[in-house]
């Protein structure tokens, strides 16, 4: 049996029974601890802990745990930046939109698990769609297409981050990540393809940083040149060369 469709949008917040603790307050609280400690830190309790409130007066404002983080998740949106289509082309514009939602989550890791547990219909989730709709209208794509390739993008985006984040973790947890350390344990791992070793030792990058972020200009070229092939009569900018 399916259950209706739900979410915190589509109830009416409860009205604060005094001037004390607001909901605004309780997301904003819930953002710095979900940063600080991860996802598997939040609790209702530990929340209203640092909040100096008992986990009941938390719930006359938020239902649940899962309002909280969906409340959370679109405060988050509200950071990605996409440029007017008036002022920037598509491709720039879907430029920015990628760097600034990877370095958002990255900032924000709890946000690569999140987006894809619960559905994106805030305010701030629907100002970040209609600018990504602008860009790829800008961009000559029509009907549903406009909407599948917002979507392929971001999905670019998480799909790179993840393990970016994954790896990160474990390096804060002990996890000797350096170059030298990965390049040893594959070589006695596989050692059955001395080609394929010999390519890994070759294209290692000395800062683990950097391999990540070439890694991700090379993708997101990828996609954009994929995109633009899927337009027959792209729209341009008066000005703007020819892709």
């Amino acid at each position: 049996m399916t259950r209706p469709f739900s979410s915190v949008w589509s109830r009416e917040p409860r009205r604060p029974k005094n001037a004390g603790l607001r909901r605004e307050q309780i997301v904003t609280a819930a953002i710095a601890l979900l940063d600080a400690e991860g996802l598997d830190a939040l609790s209702m309790r530990k929340l209203g802990s640092k909040l100096g409130a008992g986990a009941t007066s938390l719930y006359w404002h938020v239902a649940n745990k899962d309002d909280l983080l969906e409340l959370a998740l679109d405060e988050i949106w509200a950071l990605v930046e996409v440029p007017e289509p008036d002022i920037a082309s598509w491709r720039a514009a879907a430029t920015t939109f990628a760097y600034s939602m990877r370095a958002t989550v990255l900032q924000h890791p709890w946000v690569a698990t999140v987006a894809g547990q619960f559905p994106s219909v805030g305010p701030h989730a629907f100002a970040l769609l209609e600018r990504l709709r602008k860009t790829f209208v800008q961009a000559g794509f029509t009907g549903t297409d406009i909407y599948l390739a917002a979507g392929t993008l971001m999905s670019f985006v998480l799909g790179q981050v993840g393990p970016e984040i994954s790896a990160r973790k474990m390096a804060d947890a002990g996890t000797d990540w350096t170059v030298d350390n990965v390049v040893a344990s594959a070589d006695q791992l596989a050692a059955d393809y001395p080609e394929l070793l010999a390519d890994y030792r070759a294209v290692q990058y000395a800062d683990r940083d950097t391999g990540y972020a070439v890694a991700f200009d090379f993708g997101l070229l990828c996609i954009l040149d994929g995109l633009a092939a899927r337009v027959p009569n792209p729209v341009r900018l008066p000005g703007e060369p020819a892709t």
